[in-house]
């Protein structure tokens, strides 16, 4: 039996083929979004995913302020924050943080869905999130993204 055409081939910063896509969250889930988005972040996607090497794609997010939550949560849920001292801790509502700063809403859920170490934070840079439809990244002529 030839055992060399079994060789597990291993992803390292050099053989990473890193592609620049760009995804439209108007009108989708929040959650079952940010999965998606995620699993493209980390390369799981990918035939030649290796889980210590950062192997997946840049993407970028638009129209982030038009996701929707399902049920009540644009009311219910709360996004906490706090100081370390006493009587710190900050709430802040989905509605009020989706007025304010929509790009938050998607960076919270996609980091919280990464891997909570070095790499996790290495991985989240390649994310980029803006609340209208313009975004700066022409020159890298992203792919669409279907999800």
């Amino acid at each position: 039996m030839d055992t060399l055409s079994y060789k597990t081939l291993s992803a390292n910063i050099t053989t990473v083929d890193k592609k620049w896509l760009i995804a439209d969250a108007e009108g989708k889930t929040l959650g079952r979004f940010c999965s998606e988005i995620a699993k493209v972040l980390r390369g799981k996607n990918k035939t030649n995913f290796t889980p210590h090497v950062d192997c997946g794609d840049y993407v970028i997010v638009i129209n982030a302020e038009k996701v929707n939550l399902s049920g009540n949560k644009m009311e219910a849920k709360e996004y906490q924050n706090f100081s370390g001292y006493p009587g710190g801790r900050k709430v802040t509502l989905a509605k009020d943080l989706l007025a304010k700063k929509p790009q938050d809403l998607i960076e919270r859920a996609v980091r919280g869905m990464l891997p909570k170490n070095r790499l996790g934070r290495q991985i989240f840079t390649n994310l980029y999130v803006y609340a209208g439809s313009e975004h700066p990244h022409a020159a890298q002529k992203p792919e669409k993204l279907d999800i």
